[in-house]
C-alpha cells in the first residue's frame, strides 16, 4: 500500500540539524494523504523560523517521490496545530540524548541540593534538566539562546560538559 510506503520513506528523512533523529520520531509529520493521482504530506515545523525547512521540504519530497508510484507529491508546512515536544517518540528522545541534546521532559526524580541559585530557578524554569552524558540533575542554564530557537545551552558541573537541551513547551498568555 502506497500510504505505508510513504510513512516508511518519511522515517528515513532525518532532521538536518539533529542528524540521528528522523522527522517521524521528532513528530513533524502531521498527516499523509494518498489518492489515485497525488500524495500529500503535512509537516509541523518545530518553530516558524526554523532554518532547515527548505532542506526538510526537499528531502521529504525526494523520499516520497521514490515510493509514490508516479503520483504528484505535495509537501506543505502547517503552523496549526503547533508542534510541541509531546509529539516526539521515545526513539526520538533516545536519539537526542545519544546526540548530546537533552530531550524535553527529561527531569530529575528529585530536587538536587544546590550551593548557588541559577538564573533559571529565579525565572521558574521548572524541574531540573538531566545531563545527557552523566545523568546528573545538577545542571545550569548557560544561555536560553542555543544554535536554534528551540534549543538552549546548559552546563553540567558534575561531568563538566556543556550540552544543548530542547526548550520545554510553554504556554504564552496574552493579558486582556
Amino acid at each position: 500500500m502506497v500510504r505505508d510506503q510513504v510513512w516508511q520513506a518519511l522515517a528515513t528523512v532525518h532532521d538536518p540539524e539533529i542528524p540521528p533523529c528522523s522527522i517521524t520520531d521528532l513528530g513533524l509529520v502531521e498527516a499523509v494523504r494518498t489518492s489515485d493521482d497525488a500524495v500529500e504530506v503535512d509537516l509541523l515545523p518545530t518553530f516558524v523560523g526554523c532554518p532547515a525547512l527548505d532542506v526538510i521540504h526537499e528531502d521529504v519530497t525526494a523520499a516520497v517521490k521514490a515510493v509514490s508510484e508516479g503520483r504528484a507529491v505535495r509537501v506543505r508546512f502547517l503552523y496549526s496545530p503547533p508542534w510541541t515536544s509531546d509529539r516526539m517518540t521515545e526513539r526520538g528522545r533516545e536519539a537526542l540524548k545519544a546526540y548530546g541534546v537533552t530531550p524535553p521532559g527529561q527531569h530529575a526524580d528529585q530536587t538536587p541540593s544546590l550551593t548557588f541559585i541559577p538564573l533559571s530557578a529565579v525565572r521558574g524554569e521548572g524541574d531540573p534538566v538531566r545531563c545527557p552524558f552523566c545523568g546528573s540533575a545538577d545542571t545550569v542554564l548557560e544561555s536560553d539562546f542555543g544554535p536554534t530557537l528551540c534549543r538552549s545551552i546548559r552546563f553540567c558541573p558534575s561531568c563538566r560538559n556543556p550540552f544543548e537541551a530542547f526548550k520545554a513547551k510553554t504556554l504564552h498568555v496574552t493579558p486582556a
